[in-house]
């Protein structure tokens, strides 16, 4: 009786085990791409009239959903990439991350959450985890969980020292499934080093975006008819302090410096442009490979950034800021499931992703994961999944800028340089998509944009017609930053008896005077 039982118990636990490994395998795989500094406004499937050639992203497109309002969230660093990517692999909020000011020591970020972050948790779903990316400014503890792991900062302008370095990397782990007939699904994550500056391309492709590796700080580079034309919302200057003297990516970047003139600004987005295309013929090269494997239809592929980037958008150069060049990322899925050639506005953050993937492989999302699967808007059931946005940027000075977005409006509002400078911004971008304000409308502008603003094209904040919906967005800007455990307060906020990192104390209660 005791063998009868031992062994129905040891057949029930193989059928277990079977099933499990079934279960596995038949999961989706995955391939998630990561470009380091990317605009959503330099790809044709949000800009048609950008002139980058990107036929790999353009193909996924078409063959998957484009997301319009996905969004990073924002930074308490100037490097903003790194609590982005840790967002991205852990699913936090961004005052709720482990290096978040404050977080641990306040109990908003649990322990040891690196177990709970996508390597871990798909690697304990049954999945064989690969990841090639960029060194630094990013998750170490959650990055050295997968199982291949071959980082190296790669933003030269040949093929061992840039984007072809981590394509590669992707298609040797690609031959050696197929060598050692691995049957677990993939997770891999396709980070690349570009096109954050230095923003070195290969010659052909420099050439072919009229651009140069420009060295010389004394002067500009020389202007080329096949440069990008300026962006619609390029000023020579932006018109107050954005809030961090001396910001690396505003001052230092290599052919850029603290210039803003055209042709300092067309040559760079060219050299961008040059880096971009790179890393779409990386991507293409893997999905050959991947067809050729007959992986591609069972395969989840993200493509997306860690966050956006100015070039000469609003006078700025870098990452350090809330436009929409910046806060939003280039989001596209493509998949089993997904329609073809579909579009959606999401409201999306970056965060989302671990939740979805999660739930898309059909695997229990950790409960440390404050995203929110987007599963229903992949499938065309809902158009968003939630109707606010929230924003921060305060790596400079602080308590720095903090946005919020509903519909069609956004606030943006700065409290920065030790209180001189405190600013309001108010957007309605399905009228202003480009977020002009009033500089954008100087004839010398203009004249190099050829773009011709209309009156209401500009920062209604100060508008009478406009004052009902400013004190609405300024009520649920101040709510979202109390849900969201922000540890700041703007001049015009209660302060909410916050005693808020490096700063002291204030009188409990009482809102802070304007000035």
């Amino acid at each position: 009786m005791k063998i009868r039982l031992l062994v129905g118990a040891v057949i029930g636990s193989l059928f277990w085990l079977s099933a499990e490994v079934a279960t596995a395998a038949e999961r989706p795989n995955v391939l998630f791409i990561l470009a380091d500094d990317q605009s959503p406004f330099d790809l044709k499937i949000y800009n048609p009239k950008s002139s980058l050639n990107s036929p790999n992203i353009d193909r996924l497109a078409a063959e998957g959903m484009v997301f319009d309002g996905a969004y990073h969230m924002g930074s308490f660093s100037g490097a903003v990439c790194t609590p982005s990517r840790h967002m991205i692999m852990s699913g936090r909020t961004v005052w709720h991350l482990p290096i978040a000011p404050g977080a641990v020591q306040k109990g908003l970020c649990p322990a040891g959450l690196e177990q709970n972050t996508i390597p871990a948790v798909f690697n304990r779903a049954g999945y064989a985890t690969m990841r090639t990316c960029k060194q630094g400014n990013s998750y170490e503890a959650a990055n050295k969980l997968f199982t291949v792991r071959r980082d190296a900062t790669k933003r030269g302008g040949t093929p061992e020292t840039g984007s072809a370095w981590h394509g590669e990397r992707v298609l040797e782990y690609l031959e050696e499934r197929k060598s050692t007939r691995e049957q677990k699904p993939f997770f891999i994550y396709f980070g690349f080093s570009h096109p954050h500056d230095e923003r070195d391309g290969t010659p052909e492709l420099l050439a072919k975006y009229g651009a140069v590796n420009h060295t010389d700080q004394k002067s500009p580079p020389p202007l080329n008819d096949k440069q990008p034309a300026l962006p619609p919302n390029y000023l020579p200057e932006h018109p107050f302090p954005h809030g961090h003297p001396r910001l690396r990516d505003e001052v230092q970047v290599s052919g850029v410096w603290e210039r803003r003139d055209e042709a300092t600004i067309r040559n760079e987005i060219g050299r961008e442009f040059a880096c971009s295309e790179n890393i779409d013929t990386q991507i293409g090269r893997v999905l050959a490979k991947l067809e050729e494997l007959g992986e591609l239809q069972n395969t989840i592929i993200v493509y997306t950034a860690d966050h956006g980037i100015a070039i000469g958008r609003h006078g700025l150069q870098g990452k350090q800021n809330l436009y929409e060049h910046t806060w939003r990322v280039p989001f596209i899925v493509k998949g089993p499931g997904i329609k073809a050639g579909s579009r959606a506005q999401g409201n999306i953050y970056l965060l989302d992703v671990l939740a979805t993937l999660c739930d898309l492989a059909g695997i229990e999302a950790p409960a440390s994961s404050e995203g929110i699967s987007f599963k229903p808007v992949l499938e065309g059931r809902q158009a968003v999944i939630r109707d606010v946005l929230y924003g921060v940027y305060n790596g400079g000075t602080k308590p720095g800028m903090r946005s919020v977005k509903k519909g069609d409006w956004k606030l943006v509002k700065y409290d920065v340089m030790d209180g001189s400078v405190r600013e309001t911004q108010l957007f309605n971008l399905a009228e202003n998509p480009s977020e002009l304000i009033k500089e954008h409308h100087d004839p010398g502008v203009t004249a190099l944009t050829k773009v011709t603003p209309n009156t209401e094209q500009v920062n209604l904040a100060g508008d009478p017609k406009h004052a009902e919906k400013l004190k609405e967005m300024e009520a649920l800007l101040l709510a979202e930053m109390r849900r969201l455990n922000d540890p700041w307060r703007l001049w015009n906020q209660p302060d909410d008896g916050l005693i808020s990192p490096a700063q002291p104390p204030a009188g409990k209660g009482k809102a802070r005077s304007k000035k």
